[in-house]
């Protein structure tokens, strides 16, 4: 079916439903989740032939039970978040028997432009959010993915008309046409660059759009913290999905008395965490020989830039004779602002440190770093110092924020997630999802006085519309 066809058809379906029940979204979603826990051992084996290969427990935990989680939490709270808010009115209108509320109403269709890191995770999410909010969906999913892609296709019309939820699949083309069409709100999850093309198309129908970006997000190592900790639970976020994650650590802030111990430290838990790589079921390849390229590439322009780079290759395993694109950790210092992987997200096992005065009262040299960059989608702060805590949260502004771990605000379902300028904007997630693909109309119900004529309003004017402006001025 064409693009704009399948449009049309489920805008007429949402038209023709209106208004839609809560009993009608929670079926929705019930289905929406059955089909992901149908078809669970299918898109885990997907996943993994799509990556080369992809550790099945990790696909279980971030893109099966990842994704049943929100449509779970929608369920639990959808009641509450549907409920009508009621506003204030100006006095003397509330006592004269008037009132004000919002009703938040579903917007139509909504359109998903998925990415393919977390091929499943971050279609359902989004799914979730648009269904408890009444909407029709229809997914654009990632070339780079095309079996778990082609499995959507597959299962989807055995949970869902066309005209409730549609997946589409194709290259740049396609993806083009379809951030083209005239949503009723669209979401787009990848690259910084690609979502400024993404603005511009919609920007033709004034469809509202949310961005999610990524950007270089850091992890700030306090001079008091438990470096062992820090660096665990640091190398852990690194080298899930092998560093392909919006939200990995892109590099760390560590001060310069503690550099080596730093390093030191993300070697030893990686190491522990990953002891083989070419043969371990736990640890994922590289999406594609693009990719796998282009971190070559920026690794090799950090070397010739004077950058130490160190590999966490605990067994000797030889890569270069392997036919795999398992990449191991490569922790990267003495780096300089004119590196590229100081420059663009990584999205990799890439992983640079970055030496940094102690923080100071007066100025403080990381937090300094940080600010001269772009607004990053995450941040992450290690350290026992409650002011220093403060400050840090007080003087960067970021998408979202993780204190002593990395990653897991984006775990919890009643945060909101996005990014801030180039690493997204807007967010969804729990009832900020439903929020966001909500519209928040506003009803004012007048009272059965004529309060035009009390307050003035009618002319001729005279002195009770002078009293009337004289009150509003009042600060």
């Amino acid at each position: 079916m064409k693009l704009d066809a399948l449009l049309a058809g489920q805008r007429a379906a949402f038209t023709t439903e209106l208004p839609v029940t809560l009993a009608t979204r929670k079926d929705r979603l019930r289905r929406a989740a059955a089909m992901i826990r149908d078809h669970a051992a299918r898109f885990c084996d997907a996943l993994s032939e799509d990556f080369g290969h992809r550790s099945r427990d990790q696909s279980m935990l971030t893109d099966i039970g990842g994704s049943i989680a929100p449509i779970a939490h929608a369920l639990r709270k959808l009641d509450g978040w549907a409920k009508p808010e009621r506003r204030a009115v100006q006095f003397p209108l509330g006592l004269l028997g008037a009132r004000a509320w919002v009703e938040y109403q579903p917007k139509g269709v909504v359109g998903v432009i998925a990415p393919w890191n977390f091929p499943v995770n971050l279609v359902m999410g989004p799914v979730a959010g648009a269904f408890a909010a009444g909407n029709r969906v229809m997914v654009k999913t990632s070339e780079f993915t095309p079996a778990t892609a082609a499995l959507f296709e597959e299962v989807v019309g055995s949970y869902f008309a066309p005209d409730e939820l549609a997946f589409v699949s194709g290259g740049p083309d396609v993806g083009k046409a379809f951030a083209a069409l005239p949503f009723d709100h669209l979401l787009f999850t990848g690259a910084t660059g690609i979502g400024r093309h993404i603005l511009h198309a919609a920007a033709d129908n004034l469809t509202p759009v949310t961005l999610e970006l990524g950007g270089k997000s850091p992890a700030i190592i306090g001079a008091d913290a438990d470096l062992a900790r820090a660096t665990e639970r640091i190398a852990m976020g690194k080298m899930l999905n092998a560093g392909q994650i919006c939200l990995a650590p892109d590099y760390v802030l560590a001060p310069a008395a503690q550099e080596r111990a730093v390093v030191d430290g993300l070697k030893t838990a990686a190491t522990a965490m990953y002891p083989t790589l070419l043969a371990n079921p736990d640890y994922t390849a590289i999406i594609n020989d693009a990719h796998h390229q282009r971190l070559t590439d920026w690794l090799d322009d950090a070397r010739a830039k004077g950058a130490r780079v160190e590999t966490v290759n605990p067994a000797n395993e030889d890569f270069a004779a392997s036919n795999s694109r398992k990449m191991p950790l490569h922790i990267v210092t003495d780096v300089t602002d004119d590196m590229v992987l100081m420059q663009e997200e990584i999205f990799g096992p890439i992983l640079p440190v970055v030496r940094y005065d102690a923080i100071d009262d007066a100025i403080d040299d990381a937090i300094a770093r940080v600010n001269r960059g772009p607004r990053p989608l995450g941040l992450y702060h290690f350290g026992r110092n409650a002011a220093e805590r403060r400050t840090v949260l007080d003087r960067t502004i970021s998408g979202g924020v993780t204190l002593d771990d990395v990653v897991l605000h984006v775990s919890m379902e009643d945060l909101p997630f996005g990014g801030v300028g180039p690493s997204g904007m807007g967010s969804y997630h729990g009832v900020d999802g439903f929020r966001t693909f909500s519209h928040a109309k506003a009803v004012f119900r007048q009272t059965r006085f004529d309060v035009a004529k009390l307050a003035g309003l009618k002319p001729p004017y005279g002195t009770a519309l002078a009293r009337s402006v004289k009150r509003q001025m009042k600060v």
